[in-house]
């Protein structure tokens, strides 16, 4: 009975420990952002206002999110990572771009938030109807965050005709690294499994090879003559009567 109830509180925890994990490094990076006066968090008193607030997206925005730097979106803990939105306007009149926000969550719960990243402003960005603007935005995670792979959730805010609004403009999957890290689990295993097949390919290569350089050496097979071969018959069979039956024989012939 008592292996059961240690058996069960074992797997409790288990269970639990990624939950844990994350409260954990919330509490951390708020004790980060009240150290540092917001290298993770918010910018701003206005910038604040506008993060709690929740609003629909304008008709005719569309946005694209590039990692320039960063094609396979890995983003070292503790160190600042970029990236560029791009914004097409086809909505109703000028657009002001007033910030950029993005937040990190879980990837199988949304409601799972595990960090929200720097809210970036911008005074004076605008974007005239029918054209296109680029803005970048720079965040850090946690150094405190174990690595693995998040959600990224990017959302741009502005305004049109003194009414706001946002669109999101990434909303995906992120992978965390320790920082210096230049290679992941994963692509560690991707290399590993690489390497055995090239070798195993390198092995069928060469066995097909010796297999053709082994065919190619047979040389032409030589037919052996009998001539040897009754030349020792004679000398086994000098002095016997077979031998002297043969010798008649051939004088009876003459």
């Amino acid at each position: 009975m008592e292996i059961r109830v240690f058996s069960f509180l074992f797997a409790v925890l288990l269970v639990a420990s990624p939950f844990l994990h994350v409260v954990r490094c919330q509490s951390d990076a708020s004790d980060e952002v009240a150290e540092d006066g917001g290298e993770l968090g918010i910018v701003g008193e206005e910038a604040q206002e506008f993060s709690d607030g929740s609003f629909s997206s304008a008709p005719g925005i569309d946005t694209i999110c590039v990692f320039p730097k960063n094609s396979a979106r890995l983003i070292p803990a503790g160190e600042e990572t970029e990236l560029l939105v791009g914004l097409h306007n086809e909505g109703e009149g000028t657009l002001n771009v007033i910030a950029i926000r993005a937040s990190l969550h879980l990837p199988f719960d949304h409601h799972m938030l595990v960090q929200n990243l720097t809210v970036q402003e911008f005074y004076n960005a605008s974007v005239p109807l029918t054209s296109q603007a680029t803005f970048p935005y720079n965040f850090a995670v946690s150094k405190y965050l174990q690595p693995g792979s998040f959600d990224l959730v990017g959302t741009i805010i502005y305004e049109i005709d003194q009414h706001p609004y946002q669109t999101v403009f990434y909303n995906g999957t992120v992978e965390v690294v320790e920082a210096g890290a230049f290679l992941s689990i994963e692509s560690v295993f991707l290399v590993t499994l690489g390497i055995a097949l090239a070798g195993l390919l390198g092995l069928w290569a060469y066995g097909q090879i010796q297999n053709f350089s082994k065919k190619t050496k047979r040389g032409p097979k030589v037919e052996v003559g009998t001539r040897t071969t009754e030349a020792d018959m004679d000398e086994w069979l000098q002095g016997t009567a077979y031998a002297q039956s043969l010798s008649t024989k051939s004088k009876k012939k003459k």
